[in-house]
C-alpha cells in the first residue's frame, strides 16, 4: 500500500501577500510545525527524551530563523527572539 504524502505531509493554501519569498517562507513555516508535531508526538510516546525533543526542537527553529533572515523577511522588526 502506498503512503499518501498529502496524508503525512499536509500543506495549507498559503493566503498572505503573495511574494516568492513568502510563499517559500509560509512552506518552510509548515514543514517546522510539522515535525515539531511529529517530536512531540515521539516523545509523548516515550520513544525520546524531553532533553532529545528540545534539542530538535531547538535545532528545528535556529533553521527557520535563518531561512527567514536568508529570504529577508521582516528585517527591520529590531526583535531577534521572535519570528
Amino acid at each position: 500500500m502506498a503512503i499518501n504524502d498529502d496524508f503525512l505531509y499536509p500543506r495549507s493554501r498559503y493566503r498572505g501577500d503573495f511574494t516568492p519569498e513568502n510563499l517559500v517562507f509560509n512552506a518552510n513555516l509548515q514543514e517546522f510545525a510539522q515535525r515539531v508535531s511529529f517530536i512531540c508526538g515521539l516523545e509523548t510516546g516515550g520513544k525520546i527524551t524531553a532533553a532529545e525533543a528540545y534539542e530538535q526542537v531547538k535545532e528545528l527553529w535556529q533553521k527557520l530563523k535563518k531561512s527567514k533572515e536568508n529570504l529577508g523577511i521582516g528585517e527591520n522588526s529590531g526583535d531577534d527572539s521572535s519570528l
